[in-house]
């Protein structure tokens, strides 16, 4: 494996989150946006993430950014100021390398010694790749929303998983 490094993202490197990400939109249910993410709304978002002090993350091999994770803000409300919610994508060529799991370590860490209280996952299911990730981080099951996503064709159910820091 090549060598990996995790750092804070920079919005010129919004082309390969694009790229990585709309593989899943374009292709998958993992994403419910149905249309590709042009350059210039990633960094749009990647900049919302960072002007709240939120954490965005780009994993980066010799051959450039192979994945990302960030925390945003879960709801709204003030209330929900200790809670985020946490993402996690990687180009499809290196999954199931431990590239994923390195990342959201990173992340969580991230997180947590910025005194977060807790992280909240979701996933379109079936994708058991996303599961294994979050239970291995110790996230736990706590929400199961049936057919609340209609995509290719097909309807898609979305669980929650949970990791009080």
């Amino acid at each position: 494996m090549d060598s990996l490094t995790i750092r804070l993202v920079g919005l010129s490197d919004a082309a390969a989150i694009s790229r990585i990400y709309n593989h899943y939109v374009l292709n998958t249910v993992v994403s419910f946006e149905e249309t590709a993410v042009e350059i210039n709304e990633m960094q749009k978002r990647i900049q919302e993430v960072t002007d709240n002090h939120l954490p965005w993350l780009v994993a980066e091999q010799t051959n450039g950014v192979v994945g990302f994770a960030y925390a945003s803000k879960w709801k709204g409300r003030c209330a929900y100021r200790n809670s985020l919610e946490t993402t996690i994508y990687l180009d499809p060529s290196v999954t199931r390398r431990g590239i994923g799991s390195s990342l959201y370590n990173a992340l969580i860490q991230h997180v947590r010694s910025a005194g977060f209280h807790t992280v909240i996952g979701g996933v379109a299911l079936p994708n058991e790749a996303s599961v294994a990730l979050h239970e291995k981080h110790g996230y736990r099951k706590v929400a199961h929303f049936e057919q609340v996503g209609f995509k290719h064709n097909r309807w898609v159910d979305v669980a929650y998983w949970q990791l009080l820091l």
